[in-house]
Formats: structure tokens, C-alpha cells, sequence
């Protein structure tokens, strides 16, 4: 198993962290279809094969999927050689629902939520390896210096939750930051009172400056700047939570662009 970082490749050498991964799935069953992102050298697939027989695997780098191919004949036929994020998951299984787990390259982490996210009907739940700080901003709350954009956009659809850290020496070579595990579980029922697009919209304008009040920052969306002058606006959008930009984008949407 791999993290790809900008600067690199590093692959996790802890088989027991491994195995913890593999075992942080809540609610998954022998029988549930489970997709590992970037198995790399299978670090982690030794541990989810003997799990969850109907294990696939998507990795980009083709060393790796003749590795995986010599040394893991039990995934034969179910490596999907490319990129996970021009991946159409609704074809993965057949449509049908499926668990989401890896070691995630870190230079695009963001990007593997975010499709993940636009995936969500068919993901009940993720566990994932992440760099430490990427890991602190999902699930992040209001008040705190992490708390961004993907906090509030993961968070509308999933419930975080760190696992454990993983230090930079459980890796080969060592990279230069620190890792950790979290889990995420979709929510539920979830009510929307506003439009989910202009939701996000209004949230991704919000933070797109975040050291100004938003009264700034949401200007570019709105016809009419009045409804600006309220003195909610004073506030900046780490103090919002997402219930907050939930009802702000439903009162901001007969004026939005």
C-alpha cells in the first residue's frame, strides 16, 4: 500500500497498522462489495482479501498492478488499472453500493473526497489514510483555524471521525508529515431546505476569503447587496456552523446570481 505524495511515493512497512485499517470498516460484512483505492504493494489488500472476497482495487501506477497481479492472484480480473477520480463509480459494481477504503495519495486527497461525495448514494461509509493535516480539516468543526470548505462539504453528507495517527517512521522511505486514519459514515434522512448547488456555491464563496467578513466575500454572489447590511454578516465563515450555512444559503437564495 502506498501514499503518493507530491514529492513521491512511501509505502506503509507496519503490517499491524495495516491490519487495523483493514478491521475500522463498521459496516461492512464478508458478503459487502469493498473497493481499496491505490493498493500499491498490497500492504493493505492482504488484510481486506481474506475479509471481503469481493474486493476490487483501483491503482494508476502499472508496476504496481503487475505486482499486485503476481503476488495477489485472489484479485485477478478486479484491478481497475487508471485514475480513481476519472473513475465512474456507479460502474465499479454494477451500480450497486460499495465500501470505500485506502491509503490515499496525498496531492489529491481533496479531489478523492469530492468525488466520493458526488458518489455518496452509493457509499455508506469511507476509511481512509490521509496526511494528518488534510485529515484534521475533514472533520473539523466551526471555531477552528482547519475548518474550511471540504469540513463543511464532507460534513453535509458524512460524520467523521479520527481514528488513530499513523508517525511518518511507519513508512519507506519516511515522508515529511504525519498521517492518520479516519472513518466516515454517510448521514442519513438528511432534510434540505435549501438547493444543495447553491449551497455549495455559498460556502465555497464564503471561505474563498476567509479572513474577510462576509459581507465581502459573498458580494459577487448576490443582485442585491442589501440583504448584506444584517449584522450576521459581521461574522467570518469559520465561525458558521453547517446548519448556519445551511439556513444562510436559503435566506441569501432569491438573490443569488
Amino acid at each position: 500500500m502506498k501514499a503518493k505524495k507530491s514529492f513521491g511515493q512511501h509505502f506503509l512497512n507496519r503490517e499491524a497498522i495495516a491490519e487495523r485499517i483493514a478491521g475500522s470498516l463498521l459496516g461492512a460484512t464478508p458478503e459487502s462489495n469493498v473497493l481499496e483505492v491505490g493498493p500499491g504493494r498490497g500492504m493493505l489488500t492482504q488484510f481486506l482479501l481474506p475479509r471481503y472476497p469481493s474486493l476490487k482495487a483501483v491503482e494508476a501506477d502499472r508496476d504496481m498492478i503487475a505486482y499486485l497481479g503476481k503476488h495477489f492472484p485472489g484479485l485477478d480480473g478486479r484491478i481497475i488499472g487508471g485514475d480513481f477520480l476519472q473513475t465512474p463509480l456507479d460502474t465499479v459494481f454494477e451500480g450497486q453500493p460499495f465500501f470505500l477504503i485506502g491509503n490515499f495519495p496525498y496531492n489529491i486527497s481533496s479531489q478523492i473526497l469530492f468525488h466520493m461525495v458526488r458518489y455518496r448514494s452509493l457509499i455508506p461509509e469511507m476509511v481512509g489514510m490521509f496526511q494528518k493535516e488534510m485529515a484534521d480539516r475533514v472533520i473539523s468543526g466551526p471555531g477552528n483555524k482547519t475548518y474550511g470548505v471540504i469540513s463543511v462539504l464532507v460534513q453535509a453528507y458524512y460524520q467523521g471521525k479520527l481514528l488513530f495517527g499513523v508517525d511518518k517512521s511507519c513508512f519507506s522511505p519516511p515522508p515529511k508529515v504525519q498521517s492518520a486514519v479516519i472513518r466516515l459514515v454517510r448521514k442519513e434522512n438528511v432534510v434540505w431546505e435549501c438547493s444543495e448547488n447553491q449551497f455549495r456555491r455559498v460556502v465555497k464563496q464564503a471561505f474563498s476569503q476567509r479572513r474577510k467578513m462576509m459581507r465581502n466575500s459573498l458580494k459577487p454572489l448576490l443582485t442585491d447587496h442589501g440583504v448584506l447590511e444584517d449584522t450576521f454578516f459581521d461574522k467570518r465563515p469559520e465561525q458558521l456552523s453547517l446548519d448556519d450555512f445551511k439556513a444562510l444559503t436559503k435566506r441569501l437564495e432569491p438573490w443569488l446570481i
